[in-house]
Parts: structure tokens; C-alpha cells; sequence
């Protein structure tokens, strides 16, 4: 089990460092002679039809509605595998960094609702602040090296895992178009049938995918956000079961393993590249003041922070969970600031939220959270560096 953790860790580090490269470069491009490539090809739509059936979207949204729907589906499957058999599958174990993904999301959502409360269009991205990025956060984690000791990365992606559950929840309730009723029939009857095949001992990957696809489509012509599809078809997957020869065979984890590769170092830098391209022509420091990066940027600062940090802090007096052993209090709230890193889910949500609003607002929005990631990146560098002990050192004395 330390070992497989090992692993994924490294694995998610070195997707975070893959998305920060990602991201500067699509700074760089987008800032540069090049820029309108870089718009042109994020704009060109593309159609997929079959008879008088089609999908037609820009490149940009076939990355952020499709490409994400496989990333759920990972988060999905990992958020499954640690409540079944992993470090969340006990009351004791989840408290913690539940009460702390929690004050995590409430604080930051809160900050940016006061901020922007009265204007209509800027309340619709109250929920961007509320996002960790684990895969930045662990790339920082290792650059960090010794300074963080090992109960305290397994405490972050746990706190990083129940975040992705929030932030997810908040899509579904929050951030749909109008209903289709036909749509959400045709969803609800492939729900019914990854049932089924989960409870008879299907264990063919390729089954639940058909009907994950299906089910993909259907939401993307619902209203609801077609990369709700990942997660739930998630939940359906097998832990384990016998295939057609009598073999014991574990599904969940053959689709885990397949899938981390393709989404740590082809999908998230994708959308990192395609998301993350600011236009810095004409800004200036006075922009940040604005009720929407201001909004992002106290939240992932300051919010994280204190609901993070306010949350654990609770929690222990109340005896409610365990504080992770071998950990300062110091090294929690290099955590907390730790967290307030929310690139990838935080421009996935603002584009939910702004993208019928016009650029301006996709460029505050990338402003806030760019700022936000990169203040709270930099703080916990230097807490972490200079007001806490390395964990190596502790260990020897």
C-alpha cells in the first residue's frame, strides 16, 4: 500500500510539474506574434454527425467537455478505490481532512460571494476560489522534498480527493443549462444498466465504457455537465469479479492504472495549455482590484487558509478526527496555504460559469486564478523552507 502511494505520488508530481510547463507556455503563446493561432485553433469547431445526429463544438469546449469527462472518470475511480480499501475507509481516517476540504470550500466560496455580491454576473463563479489541484500541489510537494513528511502528503490528497467530491457536487447542483428531459431519460436508463451489470459480475472494462460513452453523450445534450458521466460511471466499476475464463480480475484498478498516464501527461497539460492562456496586453495592477480576480485571489489565499487551518483546528479540540502523527502544526498550515494552489478544477469551473459571459470575463477569471495559484505556490515554498523543520530532521532526533 506505501509503496503503490509512493508511486501515485510521483507519478502526480510529476504531472504538476508537466502542468505548470504547460501553463507558462501557453502564457508565453498567447502573448505572443502567434497569439491568433493559439485563438484560432481553440475556436475552430469541430463536428461529429452521424445521420441526423450531431455534436458540434469549438476545439475548446470538445478539451474541457470531453477530455475532462476522462479525468472525472479517474478522479472517480480513486475517490472509490480510498473509500473501499484505502486511506479513507473509516470514520476516524475521513474526519479530518473532510472537515478541512470542507472549511476549504466554505471560507473561499464565502469571501468571493461578499466581494461580488449584487452583481449578477460576477456570483456566477462563487465556487472558482474553492478548488485544490493535487497534481500541482504534489509537484510543489516534491520540490519540497524532506520539509514534508509522508503523513502529511497522504493528509493533502486526501483533503484534495474530498475537494474534487465537493467540486463536483457543485457542478451537478449548480452549473447545468436547461433540462432535457429526453436526455436525462436516456442517462437514467444507462445508470440503470451500469447497475445491473454491476450487480450480475460483469467485469469487461470495454462493457462499462460503451455505455459510459452513451451516457456521455446523452448528458452533453441534457444540460447537466457531460463530465458528470465520468464520475458516475466510476462508481460502478468493479472492485474485482471473475471473467469469462474463472479468473479473479480487478477491473477498478486495471482502468486506474490505465488511465493515469493518459490524463497525468496528455489531458491535463491539454487543458492547462488551453485554459491557461492570458492575454497580459493592458493589464495592470489596478485589474486585480476587480470584484472577480479579487474575489478568486482572497479566496485561494486567504480563504483557503482559514477554512483549511480553522476547520482541523476544530476538529482536533472536538476530538473528531486524528491529527496526522509526526506533524507540527506549523507543517498543517504549509498545508492549508498549500491547498489554495486551484488551477486545473478552478478554470474548469470558471469556465462553466462565464462561458456565455464574453472574454473579459474569462480573463479575469484566468487573472484571479493564476495570481491566487501562484501566491499561495510561492508562500508555501517559503514557509515550508525557512518556519518549518524537515521531516528527515525530525525523524533523527
Amino acid at each position: 500500500m506505501l509503496e503503490s502511494l509512493r508511486r501515485f505520488m510521483k507519478m502526480d508530481a510529476a504531472s504538476g510539474l508537466m502542468l505548470m510547463f504547460a501553463a507558462a507556455l501557453a502564457l508565453i503563446v498567447a502573448n505572443s506574434p502567434i497569439s491568433w493561432i493559439y485563438e484560432q485553433l481553440l475556436t475552430l469547431n469541430l463536428t461529429v454527425a452521424v445521420d441526423k445526429f450531431e455534436i458540434s463544438k469549438p476545439l475548446l469546449l470538445w478539451i474541457n467537455d470531453g477530455l475532462m469527462a476522462i479525468f472525472f472518470l479517474l478522479v472517480g475511480l480513486e475517490l472509490k478505490r480510498e473509500v473501499v480499501v484505502g486511506d479513507l475507509n473509516s470514520a476516524q481516517k475521513i474526519a479530518l481532512p473532510a472537515l478541512a476540504a470542507i472549511g476549504g470550500m466554505v471560507a473561499p466560496a464565502g469571501i468571493y460571494a461578499y466581494l461580488n455580491w449584487g452583481d449578477e454576473l460576477a456570483i456566477q463563479g462563487w465556487a472558482i476560489p474553492m478548488a485544490t489541484d493535487i497534481a500541482f500541489a504534489l509537484g510543489i510537494v516534491v520540490l519540497l522534498g524532506h520539509r514534508v513528511p509522508a503523513a502529511l502528503k497522504i493528509f493533502l490528497v486526501s483533503l484534495a480527493i474530498f475537494d474534487d467530491l465537493g467540486a463536483i457536487i457543485v457542478i451537478a447542483l449548480f452549473y447545468t443549462d436547461q433540462l432535457s428531459i429526453l436526455a436525462l431519460s436516456v442517462t437514467a436508463v444507462c445508470i440503470a444498466l451500469l447497475f445491473l451489470m454491476n450487480r450480475s459480475g460483469v467485469v469487461s472494462k470495454s462493457a462499462y465504457l460503451i455505455i459510459g460513452a452513451i451516457m456521455w453523450v446523452a448528458l452533453l445534450k441534457s444540460g447537466v455537465h457531460a463530465t458528470l458521466a465520468g464520475v458516475a460511471l466510476a462508481l460502478f466499476i468493479p472492485m474485482k469479479g471473475i471473467n469469462w475464463d474463472g479468473e479473479v480480475t480487478r477491473p477498478l484498478h486495471e482502468l486506474e492504472h490505465d488511465l493515469h498516464m493518459p490524463v497525468a501527461f496528455i489531458i491535463l497539460p491539454i487543458f492547462a495549455f488551453a485554459n491557461a492562456g492570458l492575454s497580459l496586453a493592458g493589464l495592470s495592477l489596478s485589474d486585480v482590484t476587480h470584484g472577480i480576480p479579487l474575489g478568486i485571489i482572497l479566496g485561494l489565499f486567504v480563504g483557503k487558509q482559514l477554512g483549511v487551518m480553522g476547520m482541523v483546528y476544530l476538529g482536533v479540540k472536538l476530538k473528531l478526527g486524528s491529527f496526522p502523527r509526526g506533524v507540527s502544526w506549523s507543517q498543517v498550515y504549509g498545508i492549508a496555504v498549500l491547498s489554495g494552489v486551484g488551477f486545473t478544477m478552478s478554470l474548469f469551473i470558471g469556465g462553466l460559469a462565464f462561458d456565455q459571459t464574453g472574454q473579459d470575463n474569462f480573463n479575469q477569471d484566468r487573472l484571479g486564478i493564476i495570481v491566487g495559484s501562484l501566491m499561495s505556490a510561492v508562500w508555501a515554498v517559503i514557509w515550508f523552507s525557512y518556519f518549518t523543520k524537515s521531516s528527515k530532521k525530525t525523524e533523527q532526533q
